[in-house]
C-alpha cells in the first residue's frame, strides 16, 4: 500500500476529504433532450466513480444564455435539478462528495443555441474559437463562435443573480458545494482578460475593475450557500480562445485576494495538459499561496509522481485528474496501490453517444475476471 501524500485527508470548507485525488470536470455531453437533462446514465457514470476524494461534475450552464455546447446539463429547471438528485444521490450512496461546476460560457457559444441568435460577452469581440453543436442531422461538428453582443450593465446584475439561484438550485439537487467557472476562456474569464474585455464602465479598464464581475458573482453565491461550500476555477497560463493578455498572473493574483477575503474553501488551477504547455513557476505558486489561505487543487498534465512532488513541497494540497478517472472508475484505489492504470481506447466516446465508452470501463477487480475468461 502506497503511504504517498495523496492519501492524507484534507479539509476543505467544513468538508473533509479522506483522500486528495480529485475527479476533474470534464465535459461528456450525454443528457436527455429537450431540456439538457442528467439521466440515471450520468449516476451511473459518477456513481463508478465516487471514490474520489472529491467529484467536481462536468461543467453545467446557469441558464439558456449560459449554454455553449450541444448535450451539456443544466442547472435552471426544475427537471435539471431532479436528474443532478439521481446523480448525487448515487455518489452519496457510494461514500462520495460532488461540487457542481457552474458555468457560463458567454462568447464561446453558437448562435443556434439562443433565441435571439446571440450569445453575450463582456464585448463584442469574437473569440476566434470552436464550440461543438450536433445539427438536425443528429451529427456533431465544430462550428465557428460568432462575435457576441455585449452584456448591459443590468444584464451582467441579472446574470449574477442566475450564478446565484444556481448555487442554490445546486444544494437542492443534493451537492455538497459547487465550484464556480473562471477558466478556460469562458464568461469570467472573458470578463478577467484585457484581450476579450474593452469595457470603459465599472466592469472595465483596471484590473480592480475587471475582477468585479467574479468578486460579484462570488459574494453572492457565498452569501446563498456559505463560503466554505464555494470554490472557484481559473485557468492563468491558458492563452487560447484568445485569452492572451500580459496583466493575467496579476489579475488573478489580485482576484485571489478577494476570494481570500471572502473565505471560499479552495481555488482550483486549469493547468494547461498538452506536452509543449507553459510551465507554472514556483514563483506564481508561492505569491497565490500568499495571497490565498484557502485549499489548492491544480489539474493538468499530471501523474502520481508528480502530483506528489507539489503536495510534499506545500505548494498544492490536492491534484485532480481528468481523463484517467473515464477508463479507469476507481482511479484513487488503482494509484494508491501502484496498479496499472486502463487506456480510453476510442476517444470518439469522449463526447455525446451512450454506455460505450462512458460506464462500461470495469474497476480493476472486474477487470481482472474478465482477462480470466
Amino acid at each position: 500500500m502506497s503511504t504517498s501524500p495523496l492519501f492524507h485527508p484534507l479539509s476543505l470548507g467544513e468538508l473533509t476529504l479522506p483522500q486528495r485525488v480529485v475527479m476533474a470536470p470534464m465535459t461528456r455531453s450525454r443528457t436527455a433532450q429537450p431540456g439538457d437533462v442528467p439521466t440515471p446514465m450520468m449516476a451511473e457514470y459518477y456513481g463508478q466513480r465516487a471514490g474520489a476524494g472529491l467529484i467536481i461534475s462536468e461543467a453545467t450552464q446557469i441558464s439558456p444564455q449560459g449554454k455553449g455546447y450541444s448535450f451539456t446539463p443544466g442547472i435552471y429547471s426544475q427537471a435539471q435539478i431532479d436528474g443532478w438528485k439521481q446523480v448525487t444521490d448515487a455518489v452519496h450512496h457510494n461514500g462520495g462528495r460532488i461540487f457542481l461546476q457552474l458555468w457560463h460560457v458567454g462568447r464561446m457559444s453558437h448562435p443556434s443555441l439562443h433565441a435571439d441568435g446571440q450569445p453575450l460577452a463582456p464585448s463584442a469581440l469574437a473569440p476566434d474559437a470552436q464550440v461543438w453543436i450536433v445539427g438536425d442531422d443528429g451529427i456533431g461538428r465544430m462550428l465557428d463562435c460568432p462575435v457576441p453582443r455585449a452584456l448591459t450593465t443590468d444584464e451582467i446584475h441579472a446574470t449574477v443573480e442566475d450564478y446565484r439561484q444556481a448555487a442554490l438550485n445546486a444544494m437542492a439537487a443534493g451537492f455538497d458545494g459547487v465550484e464556480i467557472h473562471g477558466g478556460n476562456g469562458y464568461l469570467i474569464d472573458q470578463f478577467l482578460r484585457r484581450s476579450a474585455n474593452q469595457r470603459t464602465d465599472a466592469y472595465g479598464g483596471s484590473q480592480a475593475n475587471r475582477i468585479r464581475f467574479v468578486t460579484e458573482v462570488t459574494e453572492s453565491i457565498s452569501d446563498a450557500i456559505g463560503a466554505d461550500k464555494v470554490g472557484v476555477r481559473l485557468a492563468p497560463f491558458i492563452t487560447q480562445r484568445g485569452m492572451d493578455d500580459s496583466e493575467a498572473i496579476d489579475t488573478i493574483l489580485l482576484a485571489a485576494g478577494e476570494f481570500n477575503r471572502i473565505g471560499i474553501a479552495y481555488l482550483h488551477l486549469a493547468e494547461a495538459d498538452w506536452d509543449d504547455a507553459p510551465t507554472v513557476s514556483l514563483g506564481f505558486r508561492r505569491d497565490l499561496r500568499a495571497a490565498f489561505s484557502g485549499a489548492i487543487v491544480v489539474a493538468g498534465n499530471y501523474h502520481k509522481a508528480s502530483a506528489e512532488a507539489l503536495i510534499n513541497e506545500g505548494l498544492v494540497d490536492a491534484v485532480a485528474f481528468g481523463r484517467a478517472f473515464i477508463a479507469n472508475p476507481d482511479l484513487p484505489f488503482r494509484m494508491q496501490r501502484n496498479l496499472p492504470l486502463a487506456d480510453i481506447g476510442d476517444p470518439s466516446t469522449l463526447f455525446g453517444g451512450n454506455h460505450k465508452g462512458y460506464t462500461d470501463y470495469p474497476d480493476y477487480h472486474q477487470q481482472l475476471k474478465q482477462s480470466l475468461i
